[in-house]
């Protein structure tokens, strides 16, 4: 409560948006019409000629602020004390419902759409062959981008991965997958209730939200308290402007309710079985990500896992939180599959 207070105080009397704008405004940004809906994205070229593409999706409660601090390593990598064969060109799209992309009419809108309208984007800017990348809703994405975008998806990378837990896999336990384990059970009994919510009646919650600012940074900020690795403050791992940047996002789109409407479009999906991911895939463990797997859990359904690892410090916002080794992650998962 007093945090809440806090930060809504500085966020009312000392926070400049036209500073966090000017930053948006300094990346080349696009609407286009995709099956109806538009989608807005930012496409970062990199300037080198050799560089491939990369396509990186976001989640929730984030946005592409989230991206902001790996975009120039990631497209000029020279510039950063990197290699220009580790150069990419960036498209960086919100997903629907999101930041300034349009907000859906009507029901349809799941991950499988989601993952073909990327895939019509991406043929838009000519790219036939591309890589990849996401966390949260972003890494459902990817990972249906690797079920279905076999033909132009060279490889994915995730810092989110999800597979079914079996029988098989709870038999000879290590410390990591017990620690694992109980981490999802957290989740489920103390964690879960935005999703739940947000599954199943997210017009009444968005409703509350976008007629609050005060709600709608609460609503947001509790989880990067909760899933940043921060020892128990988020401005441990994000300055207060840049929590409300992406607070940002949601407030002045008035996005509440369109993003809310993800998890009732799709959050049941995530409870069924899921399918093989065939193509080569690279998987980075945070420790203080929701949901981890350990190598063999994953490779259960991951059958070309060509990069797997766990990290000692980041969260559920690994580019925001950790942007170097994010970036190092990236790297290095997407070298393996050139």
């Amino acid at each position: 409560m007093a945090y809440t207070r806090e930060i809504c105080e500085y966020w009312h009397t000392q926070y400049d948006w036209r500073r966090c704008e000017a930053a948006l405004n300094a990346y080349p940004q696009f609407i286009t019409e995709i099956d109806g809906l538009d989608i807005q994205f930012m496409h970062v070229r990199s300037p080198h000629a050799a560089a491939r593409p990369l396509l990186m999706t976001h989640g929730w409660p984030g946005s592409v602020i989230e991206f902001m601090k790996v975009i120039g390593p990631l497209t000029d990598p020279v510039a950063h004390g990197g290699e220009a064969a580790d150069a990419f060109h960036l498209v960086l799209p919100s997903l629907p419902g999101f930041g300034f992309s349009g907000k859906p009419t009507a029901p349809g809108w799941t991950l499988d759409r989601i993952a073909q309208a990327w895939g019509t984007l991406m043929a838009r800017l000519g790219y036939d062959q591309y890589f990849a990348q996401g966390g949260d809703w972003g890494a459902t994405v990817t990972m249906n981008i690797g079920m279905t975008q076999t033909t132009h998806c060279a490889g994915i990378h995730t810092n989110m991965a999800l597979v079914d837990i079996t029988p098989a896999m709870m038999e000879d336990l290590t410390d990591f997958e017990r620690s694992a384990l109980a981490g999802f059970q957290h989740y489920w009994d103390a964690e879960s209730g935005y999703s739940k919510e947000q599954s199943t009646r997210p017009q009444t919650i968005g409703y509350g939200l976008t007629d609050s600012p005060v709600g709608q940074a609460a609503w947001i900020l509790e989880k990067f308290w909760s899933w940043t690795d921060c020892d128990g403050h988020p401005e441990n791992a994000l300055t207060r402007d840049e929590l409300l940047d992406n607070v940002m996002m949601y407030w002045l789109p008035a996005a509440a309710a369109s993003s809310a409407r993800m998890y009732w479009e799709n959050f049941s999906v995530l409870l069924k079985p899921k399918a093989l991911i065939e193509m080569p895939a690279g998987i980075s463990v945070y420790p203080h990500e929701i949901f981890r797997l350990s190598k063999r859990w994953a490779a259960t359904r991951f059958t070309q896992l060509v990069h797997y690892n766990t990290l000692a410090r980041g969260g559920h916002f690994a580019a925001f939180e950790q942007p170097a080794s994010f970036v190092s992650e990236v790297r290095t998962a997407l070298r393996a599959m050139r």
